[in-house]
C-alpha cells in the first residue's frame, strides 16, 4: 500500500542551501522507491488558508517512507532545508485500492450507537 511524504513549507527567501537540498533531495528517496508526485507548484485554496508550498512523495509502502525519513542520506541534508524554510512535514499511508468509504461511515454510525 502506498505511503506519501506531505510537506507545507512556508515562504522563505531562495538561499544557496534550499537550492541545495533540491538538487540533492531526488538521489536520498530513489533507493527507497520515492518519487514526487507534487513539488511546490501553484495550489488552489478552495476553504480556509495555504500559505507556502506543498509538497507530496510517494513511496512503496510506509516502511519504505520512514526508512528514507530516518536515513543517514535525508538526515545529512534535512538542516539545508530546515534552516530556511519552516513547515509541517508529515509521513501517511495510503487507503488499500478496494478502500470503500461508507464502510468507514458505517463503522462509525455503529460505534455512536453503541456509545
Amino acid at each position: 500500500m502506498s505511503a506519501y511524504a506531505i510537506a507545507h513549507l512556508h515562504e522563505a527567501a531562495p538561499h544557496p542551501e534550499i537550492a541545495e537540498y533540491i538538487e540533492r533531495i531526488s538521489a536520498t528517496f530513489a533507493p527507497y522507491g520515492g518519487r514526487f508526485l507534487v513539488h511546490a507548484g501553484q495550489h488552489e485554496v478552495k476553504e480556509g488558508s495555504w500559505p507556502g508550498h506543498v509538497v507530496v512523495i510517494s513511496f512503496p509502502s510506509i516502511t519504505e517512507a520512514r526508512a528514507w525519513w530516518d536515513s543517514p542520506a535525508y538526515q545529512e541534508i534535512a538542516p539545508l532545508r530546515s534552516r530556511h524554510i519552516a513547515g509541517d512535514i508529515i509521513l501517511v499511508p495510503g487507503v488499500p485500492e478496494d478502500y470503500d468509504p461508507a464502510a468507514t461511515a458505517k463503522a462509525m454510525r455503529e460505534g455512536l450507537a453503541a456509545g
